[in-house]
């Protein structure tokens, strides 16, 4: 059970995890208005999304540092607020390609140092509770998707401009923060700084668990950032309808996380973990042959369905390695971030990817990549035993 202060830690960490998918899915969900407000073909778009994904992999290490000397509580604070403002310079950043790649890099180096900061205090509470939290934390992450993706959806059908949505949203962000600025655990008590000298300690097995996740990644960042696009430009759906891929990724990514948790302690991680990809794998590759706009939200479905505890598990694996045995080799916050810089590659790779393919093949044939790369989850299950 839970005592009173960590409940309240919870509460920060959900808020926190919320607003961080709130970003991403109203993000999504407007890149089609955003490619259109630059005139840029897919290829150019694959450029500007590589500089917010080179973004979040240049923070990690650096976050992962700051988590370790001044507890990730703090981390996560500041990082919300440099967030919102990086995010807000982005959205009025539409006046050309290289202003709108600039302050994409930075908006996501903040969002990921917030991330990296909510992942390692969730690992914090799941080690002093020993409960597990990270799924249901992720699936708190993927409400806030779900949210955003509707928000920017019917933004993009009243033509709401970008920016005006952006603000209203790292508004309510800010307000979020400083409302559960107080229900954090001290920094104190997940501070991890190595002695002066001691070299950190990288186990194979978490770079492994790292390529896994890049795998997951490669999948989620495709099929959110290339779903609208997919559905208005092959299909001719409408703004509102090309949001519904991402919409309904965001909806079963909540629903399985929100059970990952469960399965996992029910069945055990590797069982969940190959049954996940799988689905994944056979449900994408299902609704891409359909090759329609319903056959996309078909596939959609079961991406998201399958990928979803993927990323959880193997984090909550990692910081409790680090917890156990590896303490006092590598901190938590540095072995979540190095599985975070690994995973967090496919976010750099998997869009730009996709859009070269693409300008080469179509769009849906490119997308036959991460329903394949999907099948690699399957093979995490082996190291996942006991996790």
């Amino acid at each position: 059970m839970l005592t009173e202060v960590q409940k309240r830690a919870r509460l920060a960490v959900t808020a926190t995890f919320v607003t961080n998918g709130l970003v991403v899915g109203a993000f999504v969900a407007r890149i089609p208005d955003i490619k259109n407000a630059l005139e840029i073909s897919n290829s150019t778009l694959s450029l500007c999304l590589l500089a917010s994904s080179l973004g979040v992999f240049s923070a990690l290490p650096f976050a992962g540092k700051l988590c370790a000397k001044y507890g990730s509580s703090p981390v996560a604070f500041y990082g919300t607020l440099a967030m919102v403002l990086a995010w807000t310079l982005q959205s009025f950043a539409l006046v050309s390609v290289l202003a709108f790649a600039l302050t994409a890099f930075f908006a996501g180096y903040f969002l990921a140092t917030q991330d990296v900061a909510m992942n390692s205090h969730a690992v914090t509470l799941e080690h002093q509770s020993s409960l597990r939290l990270m799924s249901v934390f992720h699936g708190m992450f993927s409400l806030g998707g779900f949210c955003g993706g509707i928000i920017g959806g019917i933004c993009s059908q009243l033509k709401i401009s970008y920016s005006l949505q952006t603000l209203m949203i790292c508004g309510g962000i800010t307000v979020a923060a400083f409302a559960v600025r107080n229900l954090w655990l001290p920094g104190s008590v997940d501070i991890h700084e190595l002695e002066p000298g001691t070299k950190i300690h990288r186990p194979p097995i978490i770079w492994l668990f790292g390529i896994f996740g890049l795998c997951s990644t490669i999948g989620e960042g495709a099929v959110g950032d290339w779903g609208g696009v997919l559905t208005r430009e092959t299909y001719g759906a409408s703004p509102f309808v090309s949001a519904i891929p991402y919409v309904v990724f965001s909806a079963t990514m909540i629903i399985g996380r929100f059970s990952g948790d469960y399965l996992a302690t029910k069945f055990g991680a590797a069982k969940v973990l190959a049954s996940g990809g799988l689905i994944a794998s056979i449900g994408m590759s299902t609704g891409l042959i359909l090759n329609s706009t319903t056959g996309a939200i078909f596939g959609w479905f079961w991406m998201g369905t399958g990928l979803s505890v993927a990323i959880p598990l193997l984090f909550s694996a990692v910081g409790s390695m680090a917890n156990t045995r590896f303490a006092g080799q590598v901190a938590p916050a540095q072995a979540v971030a190095m599985v975070s810089g690994i995973s967090y590659f496919g976010f750099i790779v998997g869009p730009p990817f996709i859009g070269f393919i693409s300008d080469a093949t179509s769009l849906r044939t490119a997308l036959f990549v991460p329903a394949l790369l999907a099948l690699a989850i399957v093979a995490s299950a082996r190291f996942a035993k006991g996790a």
